[in-house]
């Protein structure tokens, strides 16, 4: 099942294991049953703490396994083969179980552990998706540490009869105690957060009790890490206050245009960002939400959404885009069940399915094609007379046989009862409507930024983008801008990282100046 490389690789790891480990696994006579027996002999070979103990006639999902320290129900499962992006959390689980310190902050570690209450997550999962990693290995740590805490890993595209039951169109889905908790990418703060009721006034009453910071960066992206990192290297007081840190790379597969780099993905780029901005004296608020900045005679307050107020002398607005929606009826309904914005994972849900992709530009035509190497079909939707992809990924495109592509197409409405069973669109030319029956739709039609809390404090485009000068400055004095959400042309990593550390300097600038006398 693995190969040798693997094998010495994992070998290595599992010297880390302390305790000794038990995986009990629930097997049938299916083919998959037969990897998995495979995968547990070749993981039980690399460490004499290891057993495996199998079972047939239980009631637990076949083919599953579950990792236990010997003697105990640990409360960890792994519901199919958890290979591809899940292999780090089957193996992360291990160490845990087996005894290995997991690298999480003391007072989290104590939060988890004062839960009460029974509390049973399931997580359904494709191997193809990044963002569903994080979601699995935070309730596995869970259920580590906290023996009322029980955590399934599930791989959707293995147990279709429970995705098609639970009507499960977008991963990851999380499910607490039967019921919907959660859908797509959640650290393991912010879930802890979400059942510890106390937790969000808490964060805030501390947050609030924090002095002034000369800098304060309200974003956690590119180029909001940038900031932070120029701020500090110059010895000033700097926070960052984000929602999500890495922000929109978190959801960025392939990057092969960051220089330097020949490839990495979204989630390994954001784990180096945060790592170098920790090597500063860098004040990180994760999973904080910005309500609102408001300028004063020396400097500004800014407001997050948990109630807590932050004081500084500049701030650099760095909060990024999220994904422009189409804002037809239909849409905000079937978000989730069937209508998704992520190709790479929830794309395996729609295994031989029909789809529709939303837009012509690179996006859109690189979903489609990799959509149309696991769904049956795929309409490709652009409302312009003509695509506007690269000309080596139409020539791509067009060589696929279950891809159409209509181009001059307005969608108009999405359709459908319990979930999405199709679309409506305008004929630009033509003028007719054509309805398309399909079971998912994947929106790819660009970024809108995240400026709403400043509509009423800056300058802004009407598509809006806050408008900066040379030096990321904004209309408000000592209040700068970069990155994606600015009027800066060229939405890309490396340009965000740039304007990041020019806002940055130019804010240290403002306070030099501002310190001296006339």
């Amino acid at each position: 099942m693995l190969d040798a490389n693997i094998k010495n690789q994992l070998k290595a790891y599992l010297e880390r294991v302390t305790q000794p480990i038990e995986i009990v696994a629930s097997l049938d006579d299916s083919d998959k049953s037969r990897e998995m027996q495979a995968l547990l002999g070749d993981i039980a070979e690399q460490s004499n703490r290891i057993t495996v103990i199998e079972r047939r006639d239980d009631a637990e999902r076949k083919p599953s396994f579950a990792i236990n320290r010997a003697g105990e129900d640990t409360g960890v499962r792994f519901a199919g083969l958890p290979m591809g992006h899940e292999f780090t959390s089957l193996i992360l689980a291990l160490l845990q179980v087996g005894g290995h310190p997991p690298k999480v902050e003391p007072e989290v570690i104590e939060q988890i552990r004062a839960i009460e209450g029974t509390y049973e997550f399931e997580t359904f999962i494709s191997l193809s998706c990044h963002n569903c990693p994080d979601v699995v290995q935070a309730l596995n740590l869970m259920a580590v540490i906290n023996p009322n805490i029980r955590h399934t890993m599930i791989d959707g595209a293995l147990f279709q009869d429970e995705v098609n039951e639970r009507q499960i169109m977008a991963v990851p889905t999380v499910f607490l105690n039967g019921q919907h908790f959660g859908q797509g990418r959640m650290e393991l703060a912010e879930i802890v957060a979400k059942i510890d009721t106390g937790a969000q006034a808490r964060a805030a009453e501390k947050i609030s009790a924090k002095g002034e910071f000369d800098v304060l960066v309200v974003g956690g992206g590119p180029a909001g890490a940038a900031a932070a990192i120029y701020a500090a290297r110059k010895g000033i007081r700097t926070g960052v206050v984000a929602e999500r840190f890495g922000g929109q790379v978190m959801d960025t597969l392939a990057i092969e245009n960051f220089i330097s780099v020949k490839a990495t993905e979204g989630p390994k780029l954001a784990a180096a960002l945060e790592e170098h901005v920790k090597e500063y004296e860098v004040d990180v608020m994760n999973l904080q939400r910005a309500a609102a900045v408001i300028p004063g005679e020396r400097g500004f307050e800014v407001k997050l959404e948990n109630g807590a107020s932050l004081q500084a002398h500049t701030v650099i607005l760095a909060t990024g885009a999220r994904w422009r929606e189409m804002n037809v009826p239909g849409e905000k309904e079937f978000r989730g069940k069937g209508v998704a914005y992520c190709p790479h994972c929830d794309g395996p849900l729609f295994k031989g399915k029909r789809v529709a992709v939303i837009g012509g530009g690179n996006s859109g035509v690189e979903a489609a094609i990799d959509l149309a190497g696991i769904v049956s079909h795929v309409t490709l939707l652009e409302f312009a007379d003509s695509l506007r992809a690269d000309a080596v990924l139409q020539k791509k495109l067009a060589s696929l046989p279950n891809v159409t592509v209509i181009t001059n197409a307005q969608t108009t409405e999405v359709t459908g009862d319990a979930k999405v069973n199709g679309l409506v669109y305008k004929d630009r030319v033509s003028g007719d409507s054509q309805r398309i029956e399909l079971e998912g739709i994947f929106v790819q039609i660009g970024l809108l930024p995240n400026t709403d809390f400043v509509k009423d404090t800056v300058e802004r485009t009407r598509f809006g983008e806050i408008v900066v000068d040379a030096r990321g400055q904004t209309s408000v004095p000592g209040l700068f801008a970069a990155g994606d959400c600015t009027t800066v042309p060229f939405k890309q990593i490396v340009i965000a990282m740039g304007e990041g550390a020019k806002a940055s300097l130019a804010a240290f600038d403002h306070l030099i100046r501002e310190s001296v006398p006339a």
